[in-house]
């Protein structure tokens, strides 16, 4: 196959072009936007796309001819809702395990380290001696053992905690010392100590964590959503904080982003919250991920990272 021509729709797609010319080479057209609007001007009959979900999903429809669809984030659900499914979408892996795992630990360590309390004290001249936790001999409980869970678990076996995974199917996962299937949900969420969370958002997962989950988990379980926002009940969370069932939680996903000005969670106790940061989609990542697949497109070879329609990942 000849090489078709590339719409580059990403917000950030200045820092993008040098990228895929220096891996696709000189002779690839590509045309650039960087909203929806943008992107509905420079369509031009290309059959690829690399872009962002958002800017693409109330546009898609007007393409016709794109065959393919190269997401630049790990979450695709905007392009799930479009009318169609008569293209192939492709996601990304691999790149987001070390940024996820840095983040998550850097919450767990500063909670056992009492960061926060200790800054307290100190801005009050407050000599507090209290001992530091520690995360040895703990349960991490990780809903998601993909790629990104796994990489979580990995980090937690170095600080010799025990690891317990939650995923649809159950199956045996490294570096886990146990998986537990969707229908194991009563007997997976007593036992974490911390449970973090990492799952797609699809039709089984939304909503999962909600009243009746959170009175199954420990009182002093701490919980970390770094996933998709729809995992949890926002209100049942903020109940469940308030109660004293959970410990505490950090958010860095919400069912509506940005989260707006009046929304309880800015003052829910114990509550720690991050503008979806955990891990950012780094344009020389992406653009390494795409060139890959876009040879394999033009070999007529199958892609890599393929995303099924039905089941949302």
């Amino acid at each position: 196959m000849a090489h078709p021509d590339v719409l580059l729709a990403v917000h950030d797609a200045v820092a993008y072009l040098p990228l895929l010319e220096e891996m696709l080479g000189g002779g690839v057209r590509v045309s650039i936007a960087t909203n929806s609007d943008e992107a509905l001007n420079a369509y031009d009959g290309q059959p690829v796309v690399l872009g962002e979900p958002d800017l693409l999903a109330d546009v898609l429809d007007d393409m016709p001819a794109v065959e393919w669809v190269q997401s630049s984030w790990a979450g695709v659900t905007p392009l799930l809702k479009s009318n169609r499914a008569d293209f192939q979408l492709t996601g990304v892996k691999d790149v987001f395990g070390s940024q996820m795992a840095e983040y998550v630990f850097a919450y767990l360590l500063a909670r056992e380290v009492k960061i926060l309390e200790r800054l307290g004290r100190q801005s009050r001249k407050d000599w507090w001696d209290e001992p530091s936790g520690s995360l040895c001999g703990k349960t991490l409980g990780v809903m998601g053992t993909g790629s990104i869970g796994s990489a979580i678990a990995s980090r937690a076996g170095a600080f010799g905690m025990k690891t317990v995974g939650f995923s649809k199917t159950g199956e045996a996962a490294e570096p886990f010392d146990q998986v537990y299937a969707s229908r194991q949900l009563e007997t997976f969420l007593p036992q974490p100590d911390y449970l973090v969370a990492v799952l797609p958002d699809t039709v089984e997962t939304r909503g999962l964590l909600g009243s009746e989950a959170f009175a199954l988990m420990k009182n002093s379980c701490y919980l970390v959503n770094v996933g998709r926002g729809s995992l949890i009940d926002e209100q049942a969370l903020i109940r469940a904080l308030y109660a004293d069932e959970l410990a505490g939680a950090v958010l860095d996903v919400f069912q509506a982003e940005p989260l707006s000005e009046d929304s309880a969670l800015w003052h829910a106790p114990n509550l720690l919250v991050t503008g979806h940061i955990a891990a950012i989609s780094r344009p020389r990542d992406i653009a390494r991920i795409f060139s890959e697949n876009y040879q394999r497109y033009c070999n007529g070879e199958p892609l890599n990272y393929l995303v099924d329609f039905d089941r949302g990942y």
